[in-house]
């Protein structure tokens, strides 16, 4: 490598993926617990296997951006990362934090993991995607305030571009938005308002910044297209994506007893926002048309430009069917929202980790890219999760418009209750399972065509030679 420091980002990796898989294995108890309810009950309780589930997602993206920082700020600034020792330090802080408190979720009651964790000094549990002791609330922006220090040194003191100029500032605003997760009103109306600021702002706001910065850094690499062609597209991106996603918040506002003009707010707003995923779609696929040079790693291409297409489709597409206020009136909390919640996630956030794994471990083991045969293993799961993933979100949005018809607006106005719309859904809910079960393998083949780059590592393309 270049700069020895990004060897940091391994560690991040290798974590980030390990909880990836623990994430998809709870996805699936989730799908089997939907149609036998009673599947690993009382060991793994539907609520705690959600709970893990979300935070697993939540926790392993995070660490995901984290490496992916640490392994391409030395190479915007063009110099050594501040230090290298914290961020092995910091690793290791928010690994055992992370695994100790998903041990807590599994190994007692929640109601006991509050005791034993003080919630009761500074109360922050119950929330839903906020579920985390305080004391791992604490543990995380700890972790967040040091990487970001250390980032912010190396960057003051090496080169500025745009890419590290985006990529903090998403990261800071990572941070910022994260103290409000502390923030545990009495009132639930403002307790849902800055609810919020967390799960709305992170996801699509800052987290935006910081996907849209290693999609353009990757494709700098991958393409050698002139980075000002690349700022300026980014420049546009990141600037749609801040004014339509912090007032597209308001889309959240509708049911909480928030004042009436959100509906307008919100509406317009949040209908704007598939924009800039429209826009990131456009630029990739504009870079990868003006290529300067054929990369080797075909592989990480196929990632960054298939997660514009599902980034739009999940976030842009699936969240702009039941984002207006009359839509959301019927739809809100159904499946439909389960639906747009899968496809963006992985589109938007998923792909886009992946896409700088590909890019970025084979050079950290001394080659360009993987072996030819290891990426056509690595692009096969690239299709097979996709199609997995698309047919998931087809699957829970047809159970969504099935719930809305029983339960909401039935035709002959006679509305089924919950379980009994459940009992009709019940043939999409095992269809979702299976299908669950091919995104889990093709997860496994992302992770075997590294265990084919290692068998075929002399055949992989050699880094060139440091000037």
């Amino acid at each position: 490598m270049k700069y020895q420091s990004q060897a940091v980002a391994k560690p991040y990796f290798a974590f980030a993926m390990l909880l990836f898989i623990g994430q998809i294995v709870f996805g699936l108890v989730l799908g089997a617990q939907y149609v036998v309810g009673d599947f690993m009950f009382p060991e793994i309780p539907f609520n705690v296997a959600r709970m893990v589930h979300t935070n697993l997602l939540i926790v392993w993206l995070l660490c995901g951006f984290m490496g992916a920082t640490y392994y391409l700020v030395p190479e915007e600034t063009q110099c050594e990362l501040y230090s290298p020792t914290l961020a092995w330090i910091l690793f290791w802080a928010y690994a055992i934090a992370g695994t100790l408190t998903i041990i807590g979720y599994l190994a007692v009651p929640y109601a006991t993991l509050a005791e034993i964790t003080y919630n009761d000094i500074l109360p922050t549990m119950g929330r839903e995607f906020l579920e985390q002791p305080t004391i791992t609330k604490v543990g995380i922006a700890v972790v967040v305030v040091g990487f970001i220090f250390n980032i912010l040194m190396t960057i003051l003191r090496g080169r500025k571009t745009v890419i590290n100029m985006v990529l903090i500032t998403g990261l800071i605003g990572l941070a910022v938005f994260w103290l409000f997760s502390f923030y545990n009103p009495s009132s639930l109306t403002l307790d849902k308002y800055f609810w919020w600021w967390v799960v709305h702002l992170w996801v699509e706001g800052v987290w935006e910044l910081i996907m849209g910065s290693i999609l353009a850094f990757v494709l700098i690499k991958t393409t050698g297209v002139d980075r000002e062609v690349v700022e300026k597209w980014l420049y546009l991106i990141i600037a749609m994506a801040l004014i339509s996603g912090i007032l597209g918040t308001g889309h959240h506002y509708f049911f909480i007893g928030a004042p009436e003009y959100w509906l307008w707010i919100g509406s317009v707003f949040s209908a704007i926002e598939p924009l800039p995923f429209f826009m990131m779609m456009v630029f990739a696929f504009s870079m990868i048309k003006q290529r300067r040079r054929e990369h080797p790693n075909k592989a990480a291409v196929a990632w960054a430009a298939g997660c514009t297409i599902m980034a739009f489709l999940g976030a842009g597409v699936w969240g702009f069917l039941h984002t207006l206020a009359p839509v959301n009136y019927y739809t809100h909390g159904s499946q439909i929202t389960a639906a747009h919640g899968h496809l963006a996630f992985f589109g938007a956030y998923v792909m886009i980790v992946l896409a700088i794994i590909s890019y970025a471990w084979p050079q950290m083991k001394g080659r360009l890219s993987n072996s030819p045969q290891a990426q056509k293993v690595e692009i096969a799961s690239i299709w097979v999760m996709c199609i997995a993933m698309l047919a998931i979100t087809l699957l829970l949005t047809a159970a969504g418009v099935v719930q809305v018809m029983q339960q909401r607006m039935p035709a002959d106005g006679i509305a089924l209750g919950y379980m009994a719309t459940q009992d009709v859904i019940m043939p999409i809910y095992w269809a979702r399972l299976w299908c669950g079960v091919a995104f889990g393998v093709g997860v496994l083949m992302y992770l075997y065509s590294f265990v084919v780059a290692n068998r075929t590592h002399d055949q992989a393309p050699p880094l060139p030679a440091k000037a």
